[in-house]
């Protein structure tokens, strides 16, 4: 459920706009996002391309600078790879993990997407984000799910005698059901954040991959996706319990993208109790 990203581009507060007003308080949240253990020099961060059936796929892959670590594959939501969720994978390396993140959209365009939440509610940047959107479809998301352990096992930094983390923010919530069901002997634990679509009534929805699994689920719902869909979390809940796949599902008091440090609905309080929970589940790994 992507569309529910917040912001007004037009209203002003005092000479600002909202936009520039929320752009100040963005930097300023991300760079609060930043934990003790991100020391400097702690961390080793760059740029990478993963080679896919289809291309480079451009990434951020940022691991602790000294050992072997989980290895973790972790896809952004719709706005794409950004300066947020490159905070996001340092305080997760930064907890003893070694995260790839990714450009889900590399098909079509290299680097970032170029929209903030307030421009995305905009026609124009609706224009521009939903073909981007639209273009992933389940078998792409196979062959790049192989293509990121594949990297992420040939890297010194990684730990291959352990299982390797997959998670996704809104829409790519499903990529990591997805890429759990097409590598389980690698992917052993998913985490989903207001993710988007995960039950449906189509034969591909991404709940019934869970029964391809073999790993546990942290899926991690927002109180206005399960108003709209209250019955999504039952269905989550009997469709893991089938399988046999260990799963906390639970409805958090945050709105859509209450994870992620840039979108106005951050809520840090809710938002620390989910990450709580994601260290919990890797720490199985």
């Amino acid at each position: 459920m992507c569309d529910e990203f917040t912001g007004t581009a037009d209203e002003t507060t005092g000479s600002l706009t909202r936009r520039q007003f929320a752009t100040a308080g963005t930097a300023a949240a991300i760079a609060a996002y930043a934990t003790p253990a991100l020391a400097a020099g702690s961390l080793s961060e760059n740029m990478v391309d993963v080679t896919t059936p289809d291309g480079k796929c451009d990434a951020f892959f940022v691991h602790p600078a000294k050992g072997k670590h989980p290895g973790v594959i972790m896809w952004p939501d719709a706005l794409g790879l950004r300066d947020a969720n490159k905070a996001m994978a340092r305080r997760l390396a930064g907890d003893g993990y070694s995260v790839l993140i990714v450009n889900p959209y590399y098909r079509l365009l290299r680097g970032a997407v170029g929209l903030d939440f307030s421009a995305f509610r905009t026609p124009e940047g609706r224009q521009k984000i939903t073909p981007l959107m639209g273009s992933l479809t389940p078998a792409d998301i196979a062959k790049d799910a192989a293509a990121f352990v594949a990297f992420l096992d040939a890297q010194p930094s990684v730990d291959t005698k352990r299982g390797i983390g997959a998670q996704g923010y809104c829409f790519s919530g499903a990529f990591a059901i997805r890429a759990a069901a097409t590598v389980p002997e690698r992917i052993k634990a998913v985490a989903t954040f207001h993710g988007g679509g995960l039950v449906n009534d189509k034969p591909e929805s991404p709940h019934l991959s869970i029964a391809k699994t073999k790993a546990s689920f942290l899926i991690a719902i927002a109180k206005d996706d399960d108003a709209k869909q209250p019955d999504a979390k039952d269905v989550l809940k009997a469709t893991a319990a089938a399988a046999g796949r260990p799963a906390e599902i639970e409805v958090y008091k945050g709105d859509h993208s209450w994870t992620v440090p840039d979108a106005p609905v951050y809520d840090k309080a809710e938002g620390d109790r989910a990450w709580a929970r994601l260290l919990a589940l890797y720490a199985k790994l």
